[in-house]
């Protein structure tokens, strides 16, 4: 009988929050299956590890009930469903998600916020780009793309961090409940008040096809599909928007060169697989299974870190740097398997093919005038929390 993975009682998820990369470039040479108490998982940090896992739902399911998702989302959602339940759910949202619906119907819309929202910067001065515009552009394009166009940015970024910290809350502490559960129930509120409008006006929008769908899935579920797209809709755009201005902020010779080539999507990737903004998934163990000679027993529950595998030295030569130019590895940064993220295409297209040239075009020499001030943050989610730039 193999044995279980070592365990590690040293580290905390205030490490993981704080700075995880080191750790995980510890735990890829010294302990790639590791089981910490601290987040209560069996975590794994090498690429290949990730990937199978995922590929796997079969041993490694979604179903995992000791996440703390359910209490903070108020449903059980698409997110921790396997089989046909989730693809059920997840095909009742797809149509707002067809490539011929981003081209016609929301890139147009993002375009025109993005040019809004940054002709409203104000040129020489030094501003947070994070409440400024990158929070704001996501909040807009995704009420549009849901059918929430009544909700304002605001509110928007709010439900999200309420609903991101309430799934991320695994230390089951009350505050953060408290918080997605209000925002819960103002987001039922808002739902109920716009079946009218969607049901009049029939359009693409995400609440629109799911309400409007000749064989509707309920509208429990219905709700939780949307607030699924909120929890990861925000912070996916708006903490790869904010990584990619760093990352070229901070390599001025990249920057130059994918100005040169109009590279944006270039460097949109490798922002995203430098720092995964959805950093760690968990999955439920619904058999004894082994990887790399440890038992993983049958309930126990494995931790994906996305973060570390596009880290990974057996994949990427200096892993740990910004490089837009390296040489090209598939990245995890949007998943892969059955759960491979559904808002990949709209995110990609909404930073990399829309916003990086037009903020870039309006503040040509735009600077990080102290790097040091910029503060990342997040364990599960994770990008920079402030971005203090000086537009010119």
């Amino acid at each position: 009988m193999a044995n279980l993975a070592p365990l590690d009682e040293e580290i905390t998820l205030a490490q993981l929050d704080l700075d995880p990369y080191p750790i995980y470039r510890r735990l890829r040479a010294e302990a790639p299956v590791v089981r910490v108490r601290a987040a209560g998982r069996t975590l794994l940090t090498k690429a290949t590890d990730t990937k199978y896992v995922k590929d796997q739902p079969g041993i490694f399911s979604s179903d995992d009930p000791n996440t703390p998702m359910k209490r903070a989302f108020g449903a059980h959602t698409l997110m921790r469903k396997d089989g046909a339940a989730h693809l059920r759910e997840r095909n009742a949202m797809a149509p707002a998600f067809n490539p011929k619906v981003i081209t016609n119907d929301w890139m147009p819309r993002y375009e025109a916020i993005a040019r809004d929202y940054v002709s409203r910067l104000p040129k020489g001065e030094v501003i947070d780009l994070f409440p400024a515009l990158s929070g704001p552009y996501a909040a807009r394009g995704l009420a549009i793309m849901l059918g929430m166009d009544e909700a304002s940015d605001d509110e928007m970024q709010r439900w999200s961090q309420a609903l991101i910290d309430g799934a991320g809350n695994f230390g089951w502490q009350d505050a953060p409940f408290a918080r997605s559960d209000a925002a819960n129930a103002e987001m039922n509120a808002l739902l109920d008040s716009l079946q009218a409008r969607h049901r009049a006006e029939p359009n693409n929008s995400a609440l629109a096809v799911m309400i409007n769908a000749d064989d509707p899935i309920e509208e429990s579920q219905i709700y939780a599909n949307i607030k699924i797209a909120i929890g990861g809709g925000i912070n996916e755009p708006r903490d790869a928007l904010n990584t990619v201005v760093y990352g070229l902020l901070t390599n001025p010779d990249q920057l130059n060169e994918v100005r040169r080539h109009d590279d944006w999507d270039k460097a949109f990737e490798e922002a995203v697989r430098w720092v995964a903004p959805i950093q760690a998934s968990s999955r439920l163990v619904t058999e004894d299974t082994e990887i790399r000679g440890y038992l993983i027993p049958k309930g126990d529950t494995v931790m994906t870190i996305q973060a570390s595998a596009n880290r990974d030295e057996e994949l990427f030569e200096n892993g740990e740097v910004f490089d837009v130019y390296r040489a090209k590895a598939p990245h995890q940064a949007f998943g892969n398997g059955p759960h491979f993220c559904m808002g990949t295409h709209v995110a990609r297209r909404a930073v990399g093919k829309v916003m990086l040239p037009i903020l870039f075009e309006r503040f040509p020499n735009m600077q990080l005038p102290d790097p040091a001030k910029v503060l990342w943050r997040g364990f599960g989610f994770r990008g920079p929390i402030t971005l203090p730039v000086l537009l010119q």
